[in-house]
């Protein structure tokens, strides 16, 4: 249920949709009626989705370039090494 309440959005659509469609920013109230133009509003909001991706991406880390089914074969393999080894001692 809806209560009267009116907000302003900024929606950005990804360049890669991959990931994700799109992100969805809430203005302040009066935010554009303080100066603000809509090119900057949506100059930030740009921005701050650049910031969040480039903090929640970790570069450098070996591991996320393994596919997942290197990843099962390798427990596969470490399973039948360990029963393997449960049976001979």
């Amino acid at each position: 249920m809806v209560k009267g309440i009116n907000k302003q959005v900024i929606v950005v659509k990804s360049p890669d949709p991959r990931l994700f469609e799109e992100a969805i920013f809430i203005l302040k109230e009066g935010a554009l009626s303080e100066g603000a133009s809509p090119e900057q509003v949506l100059r930030e909001a740009q921005q701050a989705a650049k910031n969040y991706v480039s903090r929640s991406t970790v570069p450098g880390k070996w591991f996320q370039s393994i596919p997942a089914p290197a990843y099962a074969a390798a427990g596969a393999l470490a399973a039948t090494a360990a029963w393997s080894l449960a049976l001979f001692f």
